[in-house]
């Protein structure tokens, strides 16, 4: 007798959300352009408003389009801090360990330095001064610089006006660099060295020196590592899940 199998046929809103999806990855859609309305999708794909809405909800997730007032819709690029916060979740949920996340920094976190240093505006410059300067009176008046060490990374990896790097170091970082708050209360000295390199690197920005930038954030990243260990802290701990929240 023959066996036949049920085909697996995919709901009707991700077929509409596969078809937008694809016209705006082959640019026939291009960032900026409006989609056309609901009644006139439901219209083409010969589907209610509802299915249409569901797919559109998609593509708003994946940052692919978005709401400008209450029904114009437009198609946009999606930012690193739109596809951050899935990352990270997938990395969390795949156990992802300290040590595998400073192997991936070990590399990125001096290649966005180099690079910042060829690339950086002025406007971004001042940003990381200015971020260093917040950075000091936080330590000055007994406070983390944790979220503003991250801050700082992230201001780093913009300047360096690679959009590759960009996506990939951020959900590293954002898991990453909340280390630091496990490490100061046992390492008072971890503040001091962290404004040093920041500082050393910052210094190298403003000379337009890629060499002395990128040594000094291969020296920062080896820092944490030696902050981690000197804590008493393994390798392969685990990641905090409450970070993805």
């Amino acid at each position: 007798m023959l066996k036949i199998e049920k085909l697996s046929v995919p709901p009707a809103y991700q077929v509409v959300s596969n078809e937008l999806r694809r016209h705006i990855l082959a640019g026939s859609l291009r960032p900026g352009d409006p989609l056309p309305s609901e009644v006139e999708l439901a219209a083409r794909f010969g589907v209610n408003r509802s299915t249409v809405r569901e797919g559109i909800r998609q593509l708003e997730s994946d940052g692919l389009v978005r709401r400008e007032g209450r029904k114009r819709l437009l198609v946009t690029i999606p930012d690193h801090s739109d596809l951050t916060p899935r990352t990270t979740r997938a990395l969390v949920m795949r156990a992802v360990t300290f040590g595998e996340l400073w192997d991936v920094s070990r590399v990125l976190e001096p290649l966005a330095a180099r690079l910042a240093a060829e690339n950086i505006s002025e406007a971004e410059l001042d940003a990381l001064k200015q971020n260093l300067e917040a950075t000091k009176q936080a330590v000055e008046q007994g406070q983390s610089p944790g979220i503003l060490d991250l801050e700082f990374h992230t201001l780093l990896s913009e300047a360096a006006h690679n959009h590759a790097l960009l996506l990939c170091r951020e959900p590293v970082g954002r898991l990453l660099y909340p280390a630091f708050e496990q490490i100061q209360p046992q390492l008072p000295q971890a503040a001091g060295r962290l404004i040093k390199a920041h500082t050393e690197i910052v210094e190298a920005l403003e000379r337009r020196d890629p060499r002395h930038a990128e040594l000094w954030a291969a020296k920062h990243i080896e820092d944490l590592k030696r902050g981690w260990l000197m804590a008493k802290l393994p390798l392969d701990n685990q990641i905090d899940r409450s970070l993805t929240s």
